[in-house]
Parts: structure tokens; C-alpha cells; sequence
């Protein structure tokens, strides 16, 4: 699903206007219809509700809902947002509807003209939309102030007021929404952190905007969803056998942190790696060696940290590396050895990250197409501070650009920055993820598909929706605050069970 600025929006609309074509007043009636719809199957329509609207396409897109509403005969009253020029003619022409009708039309020209809200009102807030180009001020501000401090429960059209689309809108004044319903596309918005508190659930609604506008392919973000995973997921061959899955390596685990590298193996296995070898220090011998007996095992010649690789790495098809291991000067040496030493893409995730960061001249012998799985702060620790979501985001594009590698910003919406200038927002996930050892199974998953042949970019991809969905499935059997991330990967298999199956059929 792609993901599009505020003034791509606006020219899909356009696009769709003239090319299906319909009138602009139309299109507006079928945005509001589809939000009538919502709050029909939401259970809304024994409410009552007080609709704020300012005086552009927006505004009448909260009009023509207040007259659906009405003539469900529910309680509605419309407060209109007023400095004394005339609205849009989409708006007059909804507010000449409106008036047609018994619901109560008051007008907010100043702060005395702010009433108490009723207890119990939906308020719907159909004030600003996507068009904001500066923050809140005045009137306007005082109106959204009054509605968050109201109490009651707020739904958005198309975007809570106050919230730009394309940038940070961090100590701005902003509608606090419970639910956005927005059209047909998601917003940048929606998928940082820093918006969380005001964007509340966010529903999509589909109004038939000209699916011809997206062939453009302008976008320079997408959300990954289950048809573009399905177009890259290749199930396996009849007569397939292991050398065709690769042999992936393993560099993982430290004393007291052998969990990390068993949790990177066990997945890895469970992605579907032909054959695996894990490189652990001596202390991890007899943990892998009976937890994970698929696996094959190396040791290094220290007792508790990875120090040295005796071998050839040449005969591996992927390298992946960090999950407990450590930072100690002579596992940087390792790693440095590595990086000098094997040319495919690698995985990369915790520790190896943070001798990277302690250490920026490696990054620069990162193979081409390696895959770096950092949490916010470990991106920080390797790229420097962001003042904002939205910056992070751009670094990230710009430092997989400058490394040509895959950057996955691991959250609620992991990010994946590609080298040729693309972000991909994942889609799948919960918080139940949230806990240590999510991003050694990750690591794993990823590390298994280079190893089957997969593109970085195409692992990444799936990798990241893999991760996620697994993580959805278990969360269904055993609860988000109870699932760990061994569970995560028990449910692998449902997950590539999933994809395999008729298109949206659950696996439970």
C-alpha cells in the first residue's frame, strides 16, 4: 500500500475527479458515507454527537456526515469554525444541505463562543484535515484545546487536526483522537512513534479514488502488506534438498548470553536454512550442542567470548553476527576479520552494531547489500541523534544509501530503509514483541533467507513480515504480555503456513 504526501493526496483526488470522472461534491459525499458506514458497524449510531468543522474540504466533509447522521435520527449539532469568509464551494454547498435538515448549526467565532460539552458526545473532528501547512494558533487552537479537554471520546476525519502529514508536529497542539478514519491511503503520520498519542486507532477507508493515479509510482514509501509478501515468498520444490537452503553461520553468544545465540539458531532453522553452523565461545558448546542438536557447532578458543574464526568462510552463504556477543576489543578484532575477509551480504544485528558504532570506520567494510537490524537507540549510538521521528526516518534512508545496505529500524512499524532510496514500513507485529530476544529471532529468520537465495532486499521484506506475523499468531494463542520470543519463533511455522495457503485464509 503505498504511502503519500499531503499534496500527492490532494492530486489523487484531483486525478479521480477527472478521470472516473465524478463531481468534487460526489467524491466528498462517498468519504462522508464511508464514515457513516464505520460508525454504523462500530456500534455508534445510539450516540450523540457534536461535529466540528472548519470551513474547507474537510468541514464539509463533517457536514455531509452531520446530515447522515440526522436522518438516522441521531442527536447531532455542528460547530463551525468562523472568520467572516466564505468556506469552500463543496463546503457551502453541504452547509445549504445541512440547513435543510433540524440539526443545530452554531458558529465559533471566538472563545465566548465555546460551550460546554455534552457528556456522553462522540465528537468528530472534521476541522483542519490534510491541507495544514503551520501550526495551530488562535481560535483554532482553542477550539482543539477545548475538545481534548472535554473528555469525551474524539474520532477524526481523515487526519486529527493540528498533525501535518509529512513532518513532525512535536509540541504542537493537536486533537487527541481515539480512532482516525482516514481515505484510502495511509499517512507518514500514522506510522511514527511520536504520534501515538493523538492518531489513537487509525482505520482506512476505502472511496473508490482512481486506482490508475498509484501506476505513477511517485511514492517514496510503502506499507508492506500480505499481497506484496505473498509476490515474494517461493515455496519449496519438489526435489529440493538441503544444498539448495544454504549453509548459514552464526556468530553469536557470549557467557551468561548463550540464550541470544540459541534464540538466533532456532530460528534461523525455522526459516528454513538448509544446513547451520553457530560459532560460540567454549561455554557454549554443551548448551547448543543439546537445546539446538540441528545445528552444528564451532567453538572459539576462548572459554566465554568469541575471539577467532579457523576456517574457511568462503563456503558459507551467509554470514550473520551480534546477538550476545559481546564487545570485547578481541570480538571486535573478529569482526573486523569478517567484514575484511567475507564479500556476501551479511546480517548484523545488537552487539556487532555496537562495535560498529564504537568503531565507524567498519562500517565502511560492510558488504553491499548487508542487512543492519538496530533499535532506535542502537541507530543512534551508530548514526548520531534525530530531533524528530520523521528525521530518523530520512537518516536512515540516507545512511543505507551512503552504505548501500539495508537498514531495518526495528518498532511498532519497523522501517526498511533500502539502498536505493525506498522506505517500507512492516505491517505486521505487536507489543508482545517487545521483549528481549525479539531481535535474535529476527536475526535468524533473516540470516535463513539469504541463505535460501532470497535478495537482501527481498529478506528483509520477508523476514521483517515473517517476524511480525509470527509474533500476531502467537499473541492469538498465548497473549501479548505472556508470549516470549521462543514462542514467536514456535509459530513460524503457522506463519509460513499463512503465506502458502489460499490468500486470506487464517492459520490459527
Amino acid at each position: 500500500m503505498e504511502i503519500l504526501s499531503a499534496e500527492q493526496i490532494r492530486a489523487w483526488d484531483q486525478f479521480t475527479i477527472e478521470k472516473e470522472p465524478i463531481a468534487s461534491i460526489d467524491l466528498m459525499e462517498r468519504a462522508a458515507e464511508s464514515c457513516f458506514v464505520w460508525l454504523e458497524r462500530q456500534g455508534y449510531l445510539d450516540c450523540s454527537f457534536s461535529i466540528y468543522c472548519g470551513k474547507g474540504n474537510n468541514g464539509g466533509d463533517g457536514l455531509a456526515l452531520a446530515r447522515m447522521l440526522s436522518m438516522q435520527d441521531c442527536p447531532v449539532s455542528v460547530h463551525i469554525l468562523e472568520f467572516g469568509h466564505m468556506g469552500t464551494d463543496d463546503f457551502q454547498a453541504n452547509l445549504a444541505r445541512l440547513h435543510a435538515t433540524s440539526v443545530e448549526v452554531r458558529f465559533i467565532q471566538g472563545q465566548e463562543n465555546l460551550q460546554p460539552v455534552p457528556e456522553g458526545d462522540i465528537l468528530i473532528d472534521a476541522l483542519l484535515g490534510t491541507g495544514l501547512n503551520r501550526q495551530l494558533e488562535g481560535v483554532t487552537e482553542q477550539v482543539v484545546e477545548h475538545m481534548n479537554r472535554s473528555g469525551n471520546e474524539i474520532i477524526a476525519i481523515d487526519i486529527p487536526s493540528g498533525l501535518f502529514v509529512d513532518r513532525s508536529s512535536k509540541g504542537n497542539t493537536v486533537i487527541k483522537a481515539a480512532h482516525t478514519l482516514s481515505f484510502q491511503c495511509y499517512k507518514l503520520a500514522f506510522l511514527v512513534p511520536e504520534n501515538e498519542t493523538v492518531v489513537g486507532q487509525v482505520h482506512i477507508l476505502d472511496i473508490g479514488l482512481h486506482e490508475d493515479y498509484l501506476k505513477s509510482g511517485t511514492s517514496e514509501h510503502e506499507l508492506v502488506n500480505e499481497e506484496m509478501i505473498r509476490a515474494i515468498f517461493r515455496p519449496r520444490q519438489q526435489f529440493a534438498h538441503k544444498g539448495n537452503f544454504g549453509h548459514s553461520l552464526i556468530v553469536a553468544g557470549s557467557y551468561g548470553k548463550m540464550g541470544a545465540a540459541l534464540l538466533a539458531g532456532r530460528a534461523c532453522l525455522r526459516a528454513g536454512a538448509g544446513l547451520l553452523t553457530c560459532h560460540v565461545p567454549i561455554c557454549g558448546y554443551g548448551i547448543l550442542q543439546t537445546a539446538l542438536p540441528e545445528a552444528m557447532i564451532l567453538t572459539d578458543t576462548d572459554e566465554k567470548i568469541n575471539t577467532q574464526f579457523q576456517g574457511d568462510l568462503s563456503g558459507y552463504a551467509v554470514v550473520g553476527i551480534g546477538p550476545g556477543l559481546g564487545t570485547d576489543n578481541r570480538t571486535r578484532t573478529l569482526l573486523e576479520m569478517i567484514l575484511r575477509n567475507y564479500k556476501k551480504p551479511i546480517v548484523m544485528d545488537a552487539d556487532g552494531l555496537n562495535m560498529i558504532a564504537s568503531s565507524p570506520s567498519l562500517r565502511f567494510l560492510l558488504p553491499p547489500y548487508s542487512i543492519l537490524t538496530p533499535h532506535p537507540k542502537e541507530f543512534e549510538r551508530m548514526f548520531g541523534k534525530s530531533e524528530d521521528d520523521f528525521a530518523r526516518l530520512r537518516l536512515a534512508i540516507e545512511k543505507a544509501r551512503d552504505h548501500q545496505c539495508i537498514i531495518v529500524l526495528k518498532g511498532h512499524y519497523t522501517f526498511i530503509a533500502m539502498p536505493g532510496g525506498r522506505g517500507y514500513f512492516n505491517s505486521t507485529g505487536n507489543p508482545g514483541m517487545a521483549k528481549g530476544g525479539s531481535g535474535d529471532a529476527l536475526t535468524g529468520i533473516l540470516t535463513a533467507l539469504l541463505s535460501q537465495g532470497y535478495s537482501s532486499n527481498e529478506a528483509a521484506l520477508l523476514g521483517v513480515y515473517l517476524h511480525g506475523l509470527a509474533g500476531d499468531l502467537a499473541a492469538e494463542y498465548i497473549s501479548q504480555e505472556s508470549m516470549l520470543p521462543s514462542d514467536l519463533i514456535d509459530h513460524l511455522g503457522k506463519a509460513f503456513l499463512h503465506l502458502a495457503g489460499p490468500k486470506g485464509i487464517s492459520i490459527l
